[in-house]
């Protein structure tokens, strides 16, 4: 999955903007102000994505393209080299992924005035 498809992906999610938080050529996606995914358009090898603890080190472990995110808490962040073999109906789940964990931890109130972000689901994905 190349760049773009990354982040039309991202923007097709409920209530997903993005922004340039740190630095001009780091983008973020997020949904109600809390980051899922980032890139940097300088480099965009590397694609930074939440992931549920134990899920991320069974993908690290399964796929040489997943390892923990640089500059990040890599017990809940995961990159994905995008120029490597991943297929992208995996890139996809994990971008649904990332996006679910942070919709669960999204306060009541929020969730309740847009119930549209608990309607994606995190479609399963073959693993080779």
């Amino acid at each position: 999955m190349d760049i773009e498809c990354v982040r039309d992906f991202c923007l097709s999610l409920p209530r997903t903007s993005e922004y340039f938080p740190f630095d001009e050529t780091t983008l973020a996606f997020r949904v109600e102000d809390r980051i899922f995914a980032m890139i940097d358009l300088e480099d965009t090898q590397w694609f930074v994505l939440k992931c549920q603890p134990e899920y991320a080190l069974w993908l690290r472990d399964r796929y040489p393209a997943i390892t923990g995110a640089w500059h990040m808490n890599k017990r809940h962040w995961n990159q994905l080299d995008l120029q490597g073999l991943l297929p992208d109906a995996l890139v996809a789940h994990l971008i649904r992924h990332s996006y679910t964990e942070v919709v669960r931890k999204l306060p009541r109130a929020v969730k309740q005035t847009f119930p549209e972000v608990l309607q994606v689901n995190e479609a399963p994905v073959e693993t080779a």
